[in-house]
């Protein structure tokens, strides 16, 4: 008799906290895939069902929980977590009983567990890209300013060989504010970044202090024509929390963007907004949890189990048609290939596409083993940048 019961799978992602943002819109993905794939059937028949714990933002919480999906809820799979902080809690918990976990997020790399699927870009995806780009453009003296914990640090010390790699490579300063930076806080550093007269800003800055920085750039008069902010992490979420007027100008790098202009990309806005209207706004983390959801179905329709042993090696090195072009996983450090773009921020507080996007995916590099040297240069040579 054919197996009809349903499959549980783990969802941790937050919807309070100051990550709340842009971790609903991950979460929301993961709900639209899996009622696109159980109204088309399930996995041979079999329903998906989600369990969503609010792990509120709090490392302690993401690893309780975590531990009460596999040992209460019966789940081999979860996907979830933002903040490299967040994941760094769960991974413990996913080797320690051999489940895998799906992280949809752009982190700082240098890290590889084999309960781990990483769907975001790695540095040599998204950092390389953009510091090509910016010093290119704009000039090598940068100012970098991020939030207090592990992936701003990180992402810092590989911009920093980025630039410093450049003639007339400078970094002027490298400061950090909490989570819960206020506006007031980022006054005092725009201040100073008025005063150091950068050629650009480098934020990892995340979750809702991004809105305040941002702001407080725009209330001192600084000119995101002259002098924009650079960023891995800003995305549609956080645009749509600050205002067109206050995000005019500055840049982000990303495998995906709302305005990629595909008839796939429009469909899928399109049916998403139609289930779940226009509060949640499309965007790199959300296009990473929608295709690494259906990834996993496709994959467990090949191996007909969850388990964990059984599962991943129909994941290793499978390929898919995301919204941002065809990925594929790499079966030697479970990343993905991925697209890079860098967008810029309109008048409407949309992202123009002015570079990358080509055809041939970028295959991760976590531990930018191409790097230093001369050879990030010879990455975004092999990369087919188009304008427009």
């Amino acid at each position: 008799m054919a197996n009809t019961d349903p499959i549980h799978v783990g969802v941790l992602f937050s919807t309070s906290g100051t990550t709340a943002t842009i971790e609903r819109s991950q979460a929301f993905a993961t709900f639209f895939a899996i009622d696109e794939i159980n109204a088309a059937g399930g996995i041979h028949g079999r329903e998906l069902v989600p369990i969503h714990y609010d792990p509120q933002g709090m490392p302690q919480q993401y690893q309780l929980l975590a531990e009460r999906m596999i040992c209460e809820d019966g789940v081999n799979v979860i996907f979830g977590c933002y903040l490299s902080s967040t994941r760094k809690a769960v991974i413990p918990v996913v080797e320690k009983w051999r489940k895998l976990l799906f992280y949809p997020t752009p982190y700082e790399g240098f890290e590889f567990s084999p309960h781990v699927i990483y769907t975001g870009a790695a540095p040599n995806q998204n950092s390389a890209q953009l510091a090509d780009y910016m010093t290119r453009h704009f000039g090598a003296r940068v100012y970098m300013i991020g939030c207090d914990y592990i992936y701003p640090y990180e992402s810092n010390r590989i911009m920093s060989d980025f630039i410093l790699e450049v003639p007339g490579g400078k970094k002027l300063a490298e400061r950090y504010v909490p989570l819960t930076a206020t506006e007031k806080d980022f006054l005092v550093v725009v201040k100073d970044i008025k005063a150091k007269a950068p050629d650009f800003v480098f934020s990892t800055v995340v979750g809702q202090a991004t809105q305040r920085l941002y702001r407080a750039y725009a209330e001192l008069g600084m000119d995101a024509q002259q002098t924009p902010i650079a960023s891995l992490t800003t995305s549609e979420a956080e645009v749509a929390e600050m205002g067109a007027a206050a995000a005019h100008g500055h840049l982000t790098s990303a495998a995906y963007f709302q305005s990629i202009h595909s008839a796939q990309n429009q469909a899928c806005i399109a049916r998403f907004q139609q289930q779940y209207g226009t509060e949640i706004a499309p965007n790199m983390a959300w296009e990473a949890a929608y295709f690494q959801t259906n990834l996993f179905a496709e994959a467990m329709r090949a191996a007909g189990s969850d388990q964990y042993d059984v599962l991943l090696p129909h994941l290793l090195g499978r390929e898919f048609e995301a919204l941002q072009g065809r990925i594929a996983i790499d079966a030697g450090n479970h990343h993905t290939s991925l697209h890079p773009r860098i967008a810029r921020v309109n008048a409407s507080g949309q992202f123009e596409i002015i570079a990358g996007g080509g055809s041939q995916a970028v295959m991760p590099d976590p531990y930018l083993v191409t790097h230093p040297g001369a050879s990030w240069n010879n990455l975004t040579q092999a990369t087919e940048y188009r304008v427009g």
